[in-house]
């Protein structure tokens, strides 16, 4: 069946058909996405154009470039062949041959009568019929033998005449109001002799054609230049449309984007254009919420800075003042003092860490720790606070030594503010479940713990700076408010990965990270 197929020509049809598509295709895409092969081939078109066009308008203005001349060339024909006629008759009245055919060919020759005229009757009748003409018969040293009734020589320079009848058969056209001189040899009963036929050829107006008109050439250049202006009219048009596309986005309107309109070097370029105006509008937005933030920074910064400070001012101050009634109360003051110091202490070494990790400014100290014992210890370590809060953790951790490469000091930071805050808002009593898994060439870790219910705002915005679910919550009730964003540098800085998933009232924490190689 397969052998069938190839002897069948509609088969070799059908390939050749698909073969001038796919090269058509092939061709009209790289085409189209080519701005240099479209100006290439629109100018070999408007070039073929304009050259067909001068070439079909070249006779049209060829009469243009005519101009008149006067011309004697018929008129020297006229006494050359009025010369033959003579010799002829000459040649029939003493019995030659004509040596020179006549106007009418070979039988015309044959047919003519043999006139009975003498020489004398010859020439005379000749110079009866164009009275304008000089009739001379010549020997071989210049005498006249027979002449007309109007020429008036006995002898004549035969060199001259033979160098005028030679010139003029070299070039027709230089006698011009000169006389001419048709020279032809001839027998006479054994006598040598020449007929010399002179006089001045009758001008006549011809037309010369000039070195051309310039009109086709000029003609074809505004083919050319109208052609090619209309054929780029729609590129040129979309070079204009992105520059105002460009305008605009310069006047602050991010949101305005170009049309596509083309798949080459333009497409792309307005591609590029596009991208670009999304990019610039991101960044303008980041910039405008990291300001934003920093404002809000700025606020919570300096309330939660001049809360504990207040309270270290006017508690110095009562003792300053010694206004206090026994020295107990005294060290009761100096007491909450201390403790308030304390706490601006802890908030500043909280800011200036979550500057450092946030402007990758630290550098991390890694090296390979076994986060399964690393667990285990701050857990043994949080025991204690647990049960304090009525809570129990509850842990599984896998049998398999997992390791990571880390910073070890700044994980431990990590899990334990997860845990602690796991203890500080969980609901009494309870319980805290510490779970951890490996996933491929991860492990992944989960603290979860029952509590107040979360919306998802508040889950989306659980690792931002100084956020506090509870907006009346300060440093006074709460911690500083940069615990689970430090966290959460910590773990990217890592190269990990930290998030919150809250449902019905139970609260977890994912932490993922690379196991080392």
């Amino acid at each position: 069946m397969k052998s069938r197929s190839l002897f069948n020509p509609i088969h070799w049809v059908y390939l050749t058909l698909g073969f001038i598509r796919d090269i058509y295709v092939f061709i009209r895409k790289h085409i189209e996405s080519s701005i240099r092969l479209q100006l290439i081939l629109t100018f070999v078109f408007c070039l073929l154009v304009a050259m067909l066009v001068r070439s079909l308008s070249v006779p049209l203005f060829a009469d243009v470039s005519k101009y008149p001349t006067i011309d004697y060339t018929s008129g020297v024909h006229d006494i050359d062949a009025r010369a033959r006629e003579i010799l002829n008759d000459i040649n029939i009245e003493y019995g030659n041959e004509p040596t020179i055919p006549y106007r009418g060919g070979p039988a015309a020759a044959a047919e003519a009568p043999v006139p009975p005229e003498s020489m004398t009757d010859i020439i005379a009748r000749y110079n009866d019929w164009n009275p304008n003409l000089k009739i001379l018969l010549l020997n071989l040293d210049g005498k006249v033998l027979y002449k007309s009734a109007n020429a008036t020589e006995n002898q004549v320079d035969l060199h001259s005449i033979i160098r005028n009848a030679m010139d003029t058969r070299i070039n027709d056209r230089r006698y011009q109001n000169q006389e001419y001189s048709s020279f032809y040899p001839l027998d006479l009963q054994n006598q040598k002799a020449y007929l010399v036929v002179s006089g001045l050829p009758s001008p006549s107006i011809v037309y010369q054609k000039g070195n051309g008109s310039p009109m086709p050439a000029l003609l074809a250049i505004i083919v050319f230049i109208v052609l090619f202006f209309w054929s780029t009219k729609r590129k040129m048009k979309y070079i204009e449309e992105l520059a105002g596309g460009l305008l605009e986005i310069s006047k602050g309107k991010l949101h305005y984007r170009v049309p596509l309109r083309s798949r080459d070097e333009l497409g792309t370029l307005a591609e590029s254009i596009n991208r670009m105006t999304v990019e610039l509008e991101q960044t303008l937005e980041e910039e405008r919420r990291a300001e934003a933030t920093k404002n809000e920074l700025i606020t919570n910064v300096s309330h939660d800075l001049r809360t504990p400070l207040t309270l270290i001012m006017g508690y110095l101050r009562l003792l300053k003042d010694k206004n206090y009634e026994s020295e107990t109360q005294a060290d009761s003051y100096v007491s909450i003092a201390y403790s308030k110091s304390e706490k601006l202490k802890n908030l500043i070494d909280d800011l200036f860490e979550y500057t450092k990790l946030s402007n990758k400014g630290d550098t991390l100290k890694l090296d390979t720790v076994c986060i399964n014992e690393l667990l285990e210890q701050l857990i043994e370590e949080m025991v204690g606070y647990a049960e304090e809060n009525e809570l129990t953790i509850v842990r599984a951790l896998p049998p398999e030594k997992l390791k990571i490469n880390v910073d070890a000091d700044k994980i431990i930071r990590v899990f334990d503010n997860l845990l602690t805050n796991a203890v500080k808002y969980s609901r009494k009593p309870g319980t805290i479940k510490v779970l951890m898994f490996r996933d491929a060439d991860h492990v992944t870790v989960r603290i979860s713990n029952n509590g107040t219910p979360l919306t998802q705002n508040d889950v989306e915005r659980l690792f931002d700076r100084f956020y506090r679910i509870d907006p009346a919550r300060s440093s006074e009730t709460g911690g500083s408010g940069l615990g689970l964003a430090i966290a959460k540098s910590i773990i990217d800085y890592h190269g990990g990965e930290i998030w919150a998933e809250s449902e019905g009232d139970e609260i977890r924490f994912w932490v993922k990270l690379q196991l080392a190689g």
